[in-house]
């Protein structure tokens, strides 16, 4: 069976997106037609996917390389102190949500966990190449207990369990190309319940949540380890589990609770990757407030009172939340403009206002094609973007025609839109830095380039009119958030994605044989901040690049070229005979595959690294010859663009 989109046709028929996974699966079709089952899986509810999980469960990852080789994969081993078969189905299902295969592996598990059986990442993986995942409850302290116990002994068993934790923690950042998952422990009411004194069991809830917070305070080093607070996900998912089946098949952790453990791990892989969404269309009526307006007028619509206006208020204040941490807001409306316009800036019961919005498309256009217009002007991917509707058939439309974007149908009550649109945690990062708190300032100037691009006769000139200004610096401290989260959200000029945390770019700024340098960026409209990197070493007489990144919204400015060819002149002016710079595809970078041979780079197949046995893709290497060999010339170097001024500035202590 051919990997076709899903037509409005079979979206009117009959057979439901579980169905047509089954359909598949008779078929044998489902690694073959991934992307297929992947679109459809994206259209099941989440507490629904439980039903189609073992499907997932039986895709083998490497069909689906065979006929989807940029189908990006994550390796993961699974280790729990009680039975989770049910966690790899349902991890499966919600990493396919994101377009991801997985291979999984079971470790068995051992009280000593220096002796746990990791399988071992490729060489040069990143750490979302594997996962590594110790899954625990509340019968690792339990077991530790002999009756009759007190408090004191449970705090002697959680100190041991922290420890032991600590040092897997301290071992696996001296693992580098993947990322150890922790879990913090719920307390079940059928251990404190065994205390009858109150004092006592305060004390207990204490030292449990002393462990906890402690746990958690492991995830701050950098992306090495992450900890999932398993706090949000009882308060949602209800009992831990059933008596009887925790009794007799030691499975402590029920369905429920697995399902959303797997949604936290699906999200932590997206961020590690690089692929948390950026940006909401949000339709207007229904959505950010009630009654349609072209009806109703702007009196007459409920942002804040009637009936249910508190449930769209609410609504418009989560999304205020998002907004001030860096998720782009857009509005997507069959509305006339006119009237929206009127009651972005002046209905006094909206908490959001025509300036929280970057982009407003609010016209007779199919839906479709404003979001893939919204995403052209602000310099976006369109699988960037989330989209919010109440209405099945716009609902339908996008997701047929555009299933890069993630759909997010919140039809029915308002009060359930909150928890619609944060169950998917599409925009989950692994920190927010300055530079995400300023983007939507930065974003509503981009309508200011636009109307310049649109005045100037052509992109010469618009880019002469336009006073680019690049600073290549090295870091100081306070950068090295966002240079590491640049290695981690940044796809497309990404050349090998290599993913780092705070700590390993801090490292690599203090190893005195690496080269890192921050990219900074500003033009007449205003300050980018930093928006490239660049991560090299010294070997001999050679600068081997290991990595250059650029962020998107600066992309056709000719900012990687300047800041190359500055690269290659402090090489030559620093005694290097020759830079070597590294490829690596990921699936998302191949308009850059050949960055390095357009600047004059040439490919050496011998230099090559092979595929690891993961099916991880070769790294290539090219070289940029300083000197002439054998009487030969220098190879040139590229040219400066003329529109770019750019100042370098690499001596230790810069700040960027």
């Amino acid at each position: 069976m051919a990997d076709t989109a899903i037509g409005t046709a079979d979206t009117a028929s009959a057979a439901g997106p579980a169905e047509r996974l089954r359909e598949l699966h008779r078929a044998g079709d489902l690694a073959r037609s991934f992307a297929t089952a992947t679109d459809l899986v994206r259209r099941i509810p989440v507490s629904e996917l439980d039903g189609v999980a073992q499907l997932f469960a039986r895709i083998d990852a490497d069909d689906v390389a065979e006929h989807h080789p940029d189908t990006p994969a994550v390796s993961v081993d699974v280790c729990a102190n009680g039975t989770v078969a049910a966690l790899p189905p349902l991890l499966a299902a919600h990493l396919a949500r994101s377009g991801t295969a997985m291979r999984a592996r079971s470790i068995p598990y051992t009280r000593d966990y220096s002796r746990l059986a990791w399988s071992q990442p490729p060489d040069g993986a990143g750490p979302s190449a594997r996962l590594r995942l110790l899954l625990l409850d509340a019968h690792a302290v339990a077991e530790e207990l002999a009756a009759p116990w007190s408090v004191a002994d449970v705090e002697a068993a959680l100190g041991d369990l922290l420890g032991r934790i600590r040092d897997l923690a301290a071992r696996q950042r001296e693992a580098p190309g993947s990322t150890l998952v922790l879990n913090t422990l719920p307390l079940p009411a059928r251990l404190a319940d065994q205390l009858v004194d109150i004092r006592s069991r305060t004390r207990l809830g204490i030292a449990w949540r002393e462990f906890n917070t402690e746990l958690l305070r492991l995830a701050e080093a950098g992306p090495a380890t992450v900890v999932v607070d398993t706090d949000p996900i009882l308060a949602e998912t209800g009992p831990l589990h059933d008596d009887r089946l925790a009794c007799y098949a030691q499975v402590r952790l029920g369905t429920g609770f697995l399902s959303a453990y797997a949604g936290e791990v699906a999200a932590t892989v997206r961020a590690l990757s690089g692929c948390a969404k950026k940006a909401l269309a949000l339709d207007l009526d229904g959505t950010l407030w009630g009654g349609v307006l072209g009806e109703d007028g702007p009196e007459g619509i409920e942002a804040a009172g009637g009936s249910r206006g508190v449930a769209f208020q609410e609504f418009q204040q989560v999304l205020a939340q998002i907004s001030a941490q860096g998720v782009l807001l857009t509005v997507c409306s069959r509305n006339e403009s006119g009237p929206v316009e009127q009651v972005l800036a002046e209905h006094p019961e909206m908490v959001l206002r025509r300036e929280d919005f970057v982009a407003v498309a609010a016209n007779r256009r199919p839906k479709p094609e404003n979001v893939t217009e919204i995403a052209r002007v602000l310099g976006l991917g369109r699988d960037a973007f989330v989209f919010v509707d109440d209405t099945a058939t716009e609902i339908g439309a996008m997701r047929d025609l555009l299933p890069d974007v993630e759909v997010v149908d919140v039809g029915g009550d308002p009060a359930t839109h909150p928890r619609r649109l944060l169950e998917g945690a599409w925009f989950r990062t692994l920190e927010t830095t300055d530079d995400d708190r300023a983007r939507r300032e930065r974003y509503r100037s981009e309508s200011r380039r636009a109307e310049l691009r649109r005045s100037t006769g052509s992109t010469d000139d618009y880019l002469r009119h336009l006073g680019v200004q690049v600073e290549l610096v090295r870091p100081a401290d306070e950068a090295v958030p966002r240079l590491a989260q640049l290695t981690q959200r940044t796809n497309q000029f990404n050349l090998t994605t290599e993913r780092l945390g705070d700590a390993e770019v801090r490292d690599r700024i203090a190893d005195p044989a690496q080269l890192v340098a921050a990219v900074r960026s500003r033009d007449r409209f205003g300050e980018h901040g930093v928006v490239g990197a660049v991560f090299a070493r010294v070997e001999g007489e050679r600068l081997t690049v290991d990595n250059m990144l650029l962020s998107c919204r600066v992309f056709d400015r000719g900012i990687e070229t300047a800041c190359l060819r500055h690269l290659l002149v402090h090489a030559r002016e620093h005694g290097c005979a020759e830079v070597a710079g590294r490829y690596r595809p990921s699936g998302r970078n191949g308009r850059f595959a050949s960055f390095y041979t357009d600047h004059g780079f040439t490919a050496r197949e011998d230099l090559a690294a092979p595929d690891s046995a993961d099916g991880a893709p070769a790294t290539r290497t090219f070289l940029h010859r300083l000197r002439g060999t054998d009487g030969g010339a220098p190879d040139p170097l590229p040219d400066h663009p003329d529109h770019i001024r750019l100042t370098m500035s690499l001596a230790k202590g810069t700040a960027p």
